[in-house]
């Protein structure tokens, strides 16, 4: 009888494996890809493709029923020197900034309070917040359009009684950013405040009470511990209301029906993605409309980019 320090017995390899074992080893390399598939897949049909062929398109001058000359970059020339495409990138960055900005800082505030507040019913309000991102766009800028309506409106209704005169906002640059950025803000607000809550939520509530105990009001706790906790979704915040901020498109369409691919007579309010449609759908100028897709992408990336290294740059200097 072998044992276990006889030479046949230690020397002795092990069986091959059998073909079932191979497959199955196969099998389990290739899972996770095929898990993920789906998403490139659709990216590549519904996101890659198109941007690709929107390059190829600006190299043309092409119309609705497919006739195309090739024209280089004459369309991107043709953007630079053109004072409509220019006023669109003012009006698009100024509506970016008054939205932007005051709704991230308003999301924190909202997101602290409910987190430490003391509310009956605090899901209630906690889920209320989010009514006004699940609410129709259209319906949004119809109802603050009947709002500032310079004759019946309710805010030029309070206006009155203060004694002051009534005010068209969609006829004024600033009035009308100003209506823009306030459709942004109350759409978006309440979503960007549960992405800090949830994140909130996360922290032991240990570390509050013992910058209570050392003395540290809520100011201070905002500051020193609920800001540093939320850069990472900060961040994420950041981007993505830049990448929402740059391509808004239906505040601005349906805000002055009468000139809607304008924005009004004077073009006050046109963003970069309504200038894009009067060009390419209002006008079928497809070539010259892609190039201003091309311009609108490269500024989004630009500009997300530079919000990250600023935002990554104060969280290192911290």
């Amino acid at each position: 009888m072998a044992t276990i320090l006889d030479p046949a017995v230690v020397t002795r390899k092990p069986p091959p494996a059998p073909h079932g074992g191979i497959r199955e080893s196969v099998r389990e390399r290739l899972a996770p890809y095929g898990y993920i598939a789906p998403f490139f897949l659709l990216f590549a049909v519904f996101g890659l493709f198109p941007l690709l062929f929107t390059f190829y398109v600006a190299l043309f001058d092409w119309n609705p029923i497919g006739e195309r000359t090739f024209v280089g970059l004459d369309n991107f020339t043709r953007l630079v020197d053109d004072p409509r495409f220019w006023n669109a990138v003012r009006n698009t960055f100024s509506i970016w900034v008054l939205s932007t900005v005051p709704q991230l800082l308003l999301a924190l505030g909202v997101a602290h309070l409910l987190n430490h507040a003391r509310l009956r019913a605090s899901g209630f309000f906690r889920m209320s917040v989010l009514v006004p991102y699940i609410t129709s766009v259209g319906a949004t800028t119809i109802v603050f359009g009947q709002l500032i309506d310079r004759d019946y409106g309710m805010v030029n209704w309070f206006l009155e009684l203060l004694g002051l005169a009534h005010i068209e906002f969609t006829a004024s640059v600033w009035g009308s950013h100003l209506t823009i950025a306030a459709m942004v803000m109350w759409r978006w607000t309440g979503y960007n405040a549960l992405l800090y809550l949830a994140s909130l939520q996360a922290l032991p509530r240990e570390i509050y009470e013992a910058a209570a105990v050392d003395g540290a009001g809520q100011w201070r706790q905002f500051r020193h511990i609920t800001v540093p906790a939320l850069r990472p979704i900060i961040v994420f915040t950041v981007v993505n209301s830049t990448i929402g901020g740059l391509q808004i498109f239906t505040e601005a369409l349906l805000l002055s029906p009468s000139a809607a691919q304008t924005c009004g007579a004077a073009r006050q309010c046109q963003t970069l993605t309504l200038f894009l449609y009067e060009q390419g759908f209002g006008r079928y100028q497809f070539g010259y409309g892609s190039a201003i897709g091309v311009a609108l992408f490269v500024m989004v990336v630009i500009t997300a980019l530079v919000n990250f290294l600023l935002v990554s740059r104060s969280r290192a200097e911290r």
